[in-house]
């Protein structure tokens, strides 16, 4: 992991400005000291190796301008937003907005130090995984197979062929094998790239709701607002892909329905008129034999045929052992990227059980392996699998989202606001999980006066 210590520091008072450089450089940090926020904007872009530290209120552009532009041309770029207590408010919007972290003046050298560390610690993670995402067959973007195999290898050079082309596409395969991760593949490959790309989880769709969710309704119609149409998911699409998830689960009747509009390529919203053209490509995913479904009189032949035209199979990661070191070191930077840790050694242990370990449940089991070493807690699934003649499934659960909050906070130290952004997680429902696992977030702070709760 690459070590960075660049802080560009902006400040209008000078003898604060002044007072901060001097401490973090004997901190042992490269300051570059700026008096005003426009000054700052000069020469930095995406590849800047550092992270800012801003005064709120300035003169002119104020640090939340600031930190929109350089959110704007970075959102990855650590912000970190000096405060007075009167600002606590605005600082908390700016977080909310993507800025890293907030500190109240005057602020203790210990808790600013450790909260540039920590901003520092993700930048390097940012730069590393994006010099990765250039390496040959290493692109860690959303769209692209990992790995070297054979295998991935023909299936890049297909979902290729099958995006330019414009084709329908049965995708088969075992759970977590990356059906999805390949129609995200042929998505980005073909013309359509810049259009909807509109996922139906087929096994959760509701019948009674199915002409309104899917084919929309002119305004007016019952149960739509007076002036203005319902979109359903086929008129989103249109032009884009539609992706029917675990296809093989939709029920008969909407197997019937959706055919006929693949066929038609038209659909007619309630209370339409006018059939609406219909310009998708269709990739359906399962995990199922369709073939044997179909004969079992599960699976309509109609859809079915108009599905399986071209058919794509992926592999289990036992069968591609080669891609294994790639995915692992891509889930285990993902995951210390989201968590703001650092990438942790692997162990001879954990080597061995990449070599060995024959990853039953596919790229999925390998990626919460990954977020476990992230998070320094036993392997998972299999410590998990373990435990489970211990401990029943709430407990291990329970367990796992304990180690998770303690993570968060660990690498937060304690900032409660700071974590529950990162967990995605609303006020009440972060402090509901926190009082049920007994944890209080002050537990973390090194500082005990740092604010963030």
């Amino acid at each position: 992991m690459t070590d960075l210590s660049l802080i560009r520091l902006v400040d209008d008072d000078p003898a604060l400005r002044t007072a901060l450089s001097q401490a973090l450089r004997i901190a042992g940090f490269t300051v570059e000291a700026f008096d005003g926020a426009e000054a700052a904007l000069a020469g930095l872009d995406d590849s800047y190796p550092g992270v800012v530290l801003s005064d709120v209120r300035m003169p002119g552009t104020d640090g939340l301008e600031l930190h929109r532009r350089l959110h704007a041309m970075d959102p990855e770029l650590p912000v970190i937003l000096l405060t007075g207590h009167g600002d606590v408010a605005m600082a908390v919007a700016a977080i909310r907005a993507g800025a890293w972290d907030f500190l109240t003046k005057p602020v203790g050298t210990d808790a600013l130090v450790a909260a540039l560390r920590r901003a520092l610690l993700a930048r390097g993670l940012v730069l590393e995984n994006r010099y990765l995402r250039h390496l040959p067959r290493a692109v860690a973007e959303p769209g692209v197979l990992l790995g070297t195999s054979a295998a991935i290898t023909q299936l890049r050079e297909a979902a290729q062929r099958l995006g330019e082309a414009s084709a329908d596409v049965l995708i088969t395969g075992p759970s977590g094998a990356g059906k999805k991760a390949m129609a995200r593949a042929i998505h980005a490959a073909g013309p359509r790239r810049g259009r909807a790309f509109v996922h139906v989880a087929c096994d959760s769709l509701d019948e009674a709701r199915f002409d309104l969710e899917f084919l929309g309704a002119e305004a007016g119609h019952a149960g739509t607002p007076r002036h203005a149409r319902t979109i359903g998911r086929f008129e989103q699409a249109h032009r884009g892909i539609l992706l029917l998830h675990n296809v093989d689960l939709l029920p008969l009747s909407l197997q019937a329905r959706i055919a006929h509009v693949i066929e038609a390529r038209s659909f007619y919203a309630l209370g339409a008129t006018v059939a609406r053209p219909l310009d998708l490509q269709i990739l359906a995913i399962t995990r199922a034999d369709l073939a044997a479904a179909m004969a079992e009189g599960r699976f309509r032949a109609d859809l079915y045929y108009r599905l399986s035209g071209v058919s794509l199979s992926m592999p289990p990661l036992a069968e591609r052992r080669d891609d294994i070191p790639a995915l692992f070191r891509h889930f285990l930077i993902a995951a210390c990227g989201r968590l703001g840790v650092s990438v942790p050694a692997l162990t001879p242990a954990v080597q061995a059980r990449l070599s060995a370990h024959n990853w039953p449940g596919n790229a999925r089991e390998l990626e919460q392996f990954a977020a476990a070493q992230a998070l320094g807690l036993p392997a998972l699934p299999a410590g998990l699998m373990d435990a489970a003649a211990d401990m029943n499934l709430p407990a291990l659960v329970a367990q796992y989202e304990a180690g998770i909050l303690r993570a968060v906070l660990q690498a937060t130290a304690g900032n409660a606001t700071l974590a529950m952004t990162r967990l995605g997680l609303a006020r009440k429902t972060f402090y509901d999980k926190l009082n049920r696992h007994g944890i209080r977030p002050d537990q973390f702070r090194a500082d005990s006066s740092e604010t963030g709760s």
